[in-house]
């Protein structure tokens, strides 16, 4: 038998049920075990007599009674099967939130949501088996963000959690704000965009062609599209922080959607014309002097209602590296805007 455990619970572990958090630090403790260390007190938070029930918060400390010989200590933090460490380590410090049932991410950009020729394990998908935290089972991406985007990405813990946040999707029951900056300052405001979208271009090379409403039934390929916009900022006429609410879910939707009213989102090469600098005609994607060349896309916010305990949840996720110097070199506060624009329209 081991000897008794002083544990504190780390930020990583937190708000859960006692037994739970046992269970998943010490797989060979068996829920009938949990109860008896209760029942006889040799289970306690801080000091004080639990139950298996009881929810355990950051910095408690835990005292674990001895345990059988055949434990074996959780591998580190970063340690994961095939994973590089810093790879671990990375991913999960994007992470934005979770509890039981839901991990969400702030992806950086750059990252991929899942794997393509060459990449390896580099993508969230591939670097699951670092975000189990206790967990038999990997985590399941629900939706997904490109490479290039940033921000808010949820994942599933369990396989019912997944079909349920899967259902919330398909049926537009989550609403997703995204902020850009974009050549230009579209007018009117605050719209919506119609167009339909259908795949173009060469294999390996994905872009989307916009088209117009009227034809979308007649196009082959073609999905109808939507697109809620508002202008929050503007930089004279050069430039304008926008927010932007896809109501469909297509490929590069915003991207494609932006670039079709002539206000491309700055840095993107693939649908702004990345080697073009916007002198305020609404054309080209990217600004010139210290504004980054990078892609100015960012999943802010998401909003759902959570699939098990039925409460409203909104995670709001801090902008890249690259998009807040940008903002700050704008002289633009995130504070200075409503989360949701579209709220009383």
């Amino acid at each position: 038998m081991s000897g008794v455990q002083q544990i504190t619970l780390e930020a990583d572990d937190g708000d859960q049920r006692l037994d739970r958090w046992l269970k998943r630090r010490f797989p060979q403790v068996t829920q009938g075990m949990v109860e008896k260390f209760c029942r006889k007190g040799d289970l306690r938070i801080d000091g004080k007599r639990a139950k298996a029930s009881d929810r355990v918060q950051p910095g408690q400390t835990v005292r674990v009674p001895p345990l059988p010989d055949d434990y074996a200590p959780p591998p580190p933090a970063d340690a994961a099967p095939g994973i590089a460490a810093e790879d671990a380590r990375m991913i999960q410090n994007a992470v934005l939130w979770k509890d039981e049932h839901i991990i969400a991410l702030n992806k950086p950009p750059g990252l991929p949501s899942q794997g393509g020729s060459g990449q390896g394990s580099h993508h969230v998908d591939g670097l699951t088996e670092a975000l189990k935290f206790g967990y038999k089972e990997r985590p399941v991406l629900v939706h997904r963000l490109d490479k290039d985007t940033s921000g808010v990405l949820l994942l599933a813990r369990t396989p019912r959690v997944a079909r349920r946040l899967g259902e919330a999707f398909r049926n537009r029951t989550t609403r997703k704000i995204y902020w850009a900056i974009v050549a230009g300052v579209p007018s009117p405001s605050m719209g919506t965009i119609r167009f339909g979208l259908v795949k173009s271009g060469g294999q390996g090379h994905e872009k989307m062609r916009c088209i117009h409403p009227r034809d979308v039934e007649a196009t082959e390929g073609a999905k109808r599209a939507t697109t809620d916009f508002a202008v929050l900022e503007r930089l004279g006429s050069r430039a304008a922080w926008v927010a932007l609410v896809p109501i469909t879910g297509r490929t590069h939707q915003l991207r494609a959607h932006m670039a079709e009213l002539g206000h491309p989102i700055i840095g993107d090469g693939k649908y702004g014309g990345s080697g073009q600098e916007n002198l305020g005609d609404g054309w080209g994607a990217q600004l010139g002097g210290d504004i980054s060349r990078k892609l100015h896309l960012h999943a802010r916010a998401i909003s759902f209602v959570h699939p098990v305990t039925g409460a409203a949840v909104t995670l709001e996720a801090p902008l890249p590296d690259h998009m807040a110097r940008s903002w700050k070199t704008l002289g633009w506060r995130d504070t200075d805007v409503p989360l949701d624009p579209f709220e009383d329209a």
